[in-house]
């Protein structure tokens, strides 16, 4: 692994989320109730910003575009949500199966690091 530092540990406090640019990544940075989550922060469908989905109880962040769930994880779809056909035929053939990047997450001498490379 290469560990990247992102921040300190104290600008994440719980029930917190900060999008960080480290080289070509936006990540989302996530401490939901103390666990704290790195992912991509744009949704693997639509490619648009995270940052707003909720984040809900059983550990999934929810698209805040298109409402589907992907675990904080493994990047796996949870809950998928199509596309009505009324919003077209390339947005209704979207593949559920797109998962969302996610990133080992440590703290180490109290500062927050990921693997960019996993």
């Amino acid at each position: 692994m290469t560990w990247t530092k992102v921040i300190e540990e104290s600008q994440l406090p719980s029930d917190t989320r900060q999008v960080v640019k480290r080289d070509n990544y936006s990540l989302l940075l996530l401490n939901h109730h103390g666990q704290l989550y790195a992912v991509d922060n744009r949704c693997p469908h639509l490619k648009l910003p995270l940052k707003k989905g909720k984040i809900t109880e059983d550990g999934a962040i929810v698209c805040p575009w298109h409402r589907s769930a992907f675990d904080l994880c493994s990047g796996a779809v949870k809950a998928w949500t199509p596309w009505p056909p009324v919003v077209g035929q390339a947005m209704a053939m979207m593949s559920k199966e797109a998962k969302l990047p996610t990133f080992p997450i440590k703290v180490e001498a109290g500062s927050i690091w990921v693997d960019l490379t996993a």
